[in-house]
């Protein structure tokens, strides 16, 4: 980290910052929210996938869901969907042993989308983000993860490559930077911000020749009412 700040960002955040820094900033720094049909629909299906209660062992899978994330490198929070533990014969820097359980477990974790595979890696920077807290968890190497598509029913394998972990490293840092800040970028209008919840907020033709923030946006229109 930069040093700007110690203050431990949500890791699901970074799937917001991937998709446009300005609607992250919309959300983490300035607290906005709305909910269109895309959020409604992947809050329900999180909500059938994350039941803390569920611990469950089948042949040689463990499945814990709901699992508490944190990273002291990346200065991140959260939680993943489902983190699984493949059992193998083997120890090696990708295993770690468990309480009670015999043998050696490979860490795998498992993030569920409501859609279909993006044309960004938004997905991917998550779910790695999610791979570098749980290798500082448990001192292990993670090599992949997968993303299941609920659109599709199928999981994708996701390998965690160097670049792929030097993104995940300088989006982390640009987030801490502008929350340090307390700063919204302006937008970049484009396709992608007619599925964005937070369109009436943003304003994105209006915000992007300029840097205000959507709260000066709204203090200005107060303004206007009260002359």
């Amino acid at each position: 980290m930069n040093g700007n700040d110690d203050h431990e960002l949500m890791l699901s955040g970074i799937q917001h910052f991937a998709f446009c820094p300005r609607q992250w900033a919309l959300i983490h720094i300035e607290q906005q929210w709305a909910d269109n049909v895309h959020t409604v629909i992947g809050q329900h299906i999180h909500e059938r996938v994350d039941d803390w209660t569920a611990d469950e062992t089948r042949s040689r899978i463990r499945t814990v869901r709901s699992m508490p994330l944190v990273s002291n490198r990346l200065q991140l929070r959260g939680v993943a969907d489902v983190v699984e533990f493949h059992r193998t014969r083997e120890e090696d820097d990708q295993t770690v042993q468990l309480d009670g359980r015999d043998g050696f477990w490979k860490v795998v974790p498992v993030e569920y989308k409501k859609g279909s595979p993006k044309p960004d890696d938004r997905d991917e920077v998550q779910l790695c983000a999610q791979a570098i807290c749980l290798e500082e968890m448990f001192n292990v190497r993670i090599s992949s993860g997968y993303l299941y598509y609920a659109a599709i029913k199928r999981r994708d394998e996701v390998p965690m490559t160097e670049q792929l972990r030097d993104r995940v490293r300088h989006m982390t840092e640009q987030m801490h930077r502008l929350f340090a800040e307390g700063r919204t970028p302006p937008a970049k209008y484009g396709k992608h911000c007619d599925s964005c919840s937070l369109w009436s907020v943003c304003k994105p033709k209006w915000s992007q020749s300029g840097a205000r923030s959507a709260v000066a946006y709204v203090r200005e229109l107060i303004a206007e009412m009260e002359e």
